[in-house]
């Protein structure tokens, strides 16, 4: 029986592996200096009109339990209780599930969710205040952001117009023509993997949108608008542990990611044998 415990273990430390967190490479964006500014001009566009197919679960990944809470509902709490300078909060959410959130129906704006990630967006963007200075998108599916890593990217883009957070590639990577086999090998020094928020100033936000949907592009995150106008995008150190909550392995991670935060002892315990 012991054998069998400790085997159960050690598949739980190769599923939960040690997540280091960077160490940031400017201190300008501090919690304290940021919280010190006391605009209250940035928008928060909130996605959560995605089906999670990858989970193959009941309902799509952001409306699942966390430890005991809904999933968007950490982000949702953190934006709307703990970070300074939000002048609205807009969740981009469909009809159907907004039952679900009555007891934020005074204190966000729902928009509808688009056919493609872009058409979301830009719903949520409608939503935003006029005067809004940034407007900050992050997906639901993301719950483990922490205020540090939101300021820093509040003041990057106050600074640059635009940024986004990210942590450098870890991985080795490789590229395939056919997805079978071995065309090359990526040189890794210059990826990084993007995160959100992505904040972006709704003026050149709307700029990039007319461009493509004047030129009828794709695009897969919300700095590659800017990106198609050749304006720059500064990237923001991040944390490793903001994962995005997709497959059930995520789930274990996050779950566990949130237990250390919390200062619990035993998860493995919780995990297996709750």
């Amino acid at each position: 029986m012991m054998r069998a415990v400790l085997l159960l273990a050690g598949v739980a430390n190769a599923l939960v592996p040690t997540l280091p967190t960077p160490q940031r490479t400017r201190p300008g964006a501090s919690l304290t200096m940021m919280a010190a500014d006391k605009k209250d001009d940035v928008a928060v566009v909130i996605l959560a009109g995605g089906t999670g197919s990858r989970m193959k679960a009941d309902r799509p990944k952001q409306f699942l339990p966390l430890r005991g809470k809904m999933i968007i509902k950490y982000s949702l709490d953190l934006f709307l209780n703990d970070i300074e300078g939000i002048c609205k909060v807009v969740v981009v959410l469909a009809e159907q599930y907004r039952q679900d959130f009555k007891e934020y129906a005074d204190r966000v704006t729902f928009a509808d969710p688009g056919a493609e990630r872009q058409d979301s967006v830009k719903s949520g963007l409608g939503k935003c205040p006029d005067d809004a200075a940034l407007v900050a998108i992050h997906d639901a599916a993301r719950p483990l952001v922490t205020p540090d890593e939101i300021y820093s990217v509040f003041g990057d883009a106050r600074e640059h117009g635009a940024a986004v957070l990210g942590v450098p590639v870890k991985a080795t990577v490789k590229e395939s023509g056919d997805g079978k086999f071995v065309l090359r090998t990526v040189d890794r020094s210059r990826l990084w993997e993007v995160h959100t928020p992505q904040v972006i100033e709704p003026s050149l936000l709307k700029r990039g949108f007319a461009k493509v949907d004047a030129e009828k592009l794709e695009i897969t995150d919300d700095v590659s608008v800017v990106e198609q106008l050749g304006a720059p995008v500064r990237l923001t150190l991040g944390e490793y542990t903001n994962l995005k909550v997709t497959t059930p392995d995520d789930m274990v991670v996050a779950g566990q990611i949130l237990d250390q935060r919390r200062g619990k002892k035993g998860w493995r315990k919780l995990l297996f044998w709750k």
